[in-house]
């Protein structure tokens, strides 16, 4: 069983009145807080799913519980413990993970895929030190053009869509049906659950096409910036350099290391007017894609689901990054992977007022229970 405890920024000033990333607040039955849902319910998720067995007389079978502090920064150090501790861990039929999402709140909700992500910081060096940009601008072409020109090498800007066929990978027939289901569940409350300003639309009103754009091809998002003043700081310099950090998510079944690699050859290739451009990479961790559900297993899903939701489970890709699981993937290829979460609608995870709802939690920390016990069953009966 997995989880983490380590927090995105707390991003202080941005939090509605009353509300703060370091003094929980419950309201409307929701619990606010930084890293509540994402992902400090799990710890004590995970130990009470356990708890309430053992409280039942219900038996279970061997838990190791791994509670890491380093997956907002891609899980680094976590090889390392996971090969000094292999011998205490063994080799697990069952990976429970609850650091994952839900489409909605009234159903459970099973993780089938995983992005990865390539991140890392583009700079573009033009001359040694700023000049009067009277004098040097027709002259001196701007750094911060020529880094346009390079972003549309990698993206189209006029659609999100991005251009290189080595950053994508053949989408599964069983994920496009997924796809299609969740589709056609979720509906337009997929673009209801951002704060838009007025008259903002999405990149494509299909919402088959947006949960396929979310969970299964590549996107660049421009997290960060360097060497461009603050508004109020601003002079009419020709500016040394321009340098954005970029986060790239990756289709779950492409290599992030590898699209680090050729990303770096790619964007710094023939640069215009022969300026200097680098593109250094900190974070490459590949998706993960579950392996095909046994029977007991699914069947267990939707028992879990019905009993606790009064409906069937649903399955669903996302959009974000666990390194660990495409590390477990590999580790042990046999086993069986139950991923879940409680980071839905409206919930906010790494911006402010970021918000857990407390009965999503608890019938998440019922399934898990369910599921375990269920698990126990099945190879007792196996074995």
């Amino acid at each position: 069983m997995y989880g983490h405890m380590d927090k995105q920024p707390p991003l202080t000033d941005a939090w509605a009145p009353g509300l703060g990333p370091y003094t929980p607040v419950i309201r409307d039955g929701k619990l606010y807080g930084r890293g509540g849902a994402d992902d400090g319910y799990a710890i004590f998720g995970a130990i009470t799913a356990l708890k309430a067995l053992q409280e039942q007389g219900a038996h279970h079978g061997r838990i190791v519980l791994i509670v890491e502090a380093c997956e907002e920064s891609g899980s680094p150090d976590l090889p390392h413990y996971i090969e000094h501790l292999k011998e205490r861990i063994g080799v697990p039929d069952l990976i429970v993970c609850l650091d994952s999402g839900c489409g909605t709140y009234d159903q459970f909700w099973v993780t089938t895929s995983l992005r990865g992500l390539a991140a890392g910081v583009l700079k573009v060096e033009i001359i040694k030190e700023g000049s009067h940009s009277g004098h040097a601008s027709g002259i001196v072409p701007s750094s911060f053009r020529i880094l346009r020109q390079i972003l549309s090498r990698l993206e189209d800007e006029n659609t999100g869509v991005v251009k290189p066929k080595e950053l994508y990978c053949e989408i599964p027939a069983e994920r496009l049906a997924q796809a299609k289901s969740c589709a056609e569940v979720l509906g337009h409350t997929i673009f209801e659950e951002f704060k838009w300003v007025e008259g903002a639309k999405p990149v494509t009103e299909d919402v088959y096409e947006a949960m396929l754009n979310r969970t299964w091809r590549p996107t660049v998002s421009t997290v960060g910036v360097a060497g461009i003043p603050s508004l109020d700081m601003a002079g009419n310099v020709l500016r040394t350099h321009t340098a954005v950090k970029l986060s790239i998510r990756l289709p779950p079944r492409v290599n992030a290391p590898q699209a680090a690699a050729f990303l770096k050859e790619f964007l710094e290739k023939d640069p215009p007017y022969g300026a200097k451009v680098t593109f250094e990479w900190d974070k490459a961790g590949s998706g993960w894609d579950a392996p095909a559900l046994a029977p007991w297993l699914e069947k267990s899903l939707n028992d879990a689901s019905n009993l606790f939701y009064k409906k069937p489970a649903n399955f669903l890709g996302e959009g974000g990054s666990i390194p660990f699981m495409g590390m477990l993937g590999a580790l042990f290829p046999q086993a069986q992977f139950c991923v879940t979460g409680v980071l839905g609608p409206e919930n906010n995870a790494h911006g402010p007022n970021e918000m857990l709802v407390i009965d999503m939690g608890k019938r998440v920390t019922a399934c898990v229970s369910k599921i375990v016990a269920d698990h126990y069953t099945h190879f007792k009966a196996a074995n």
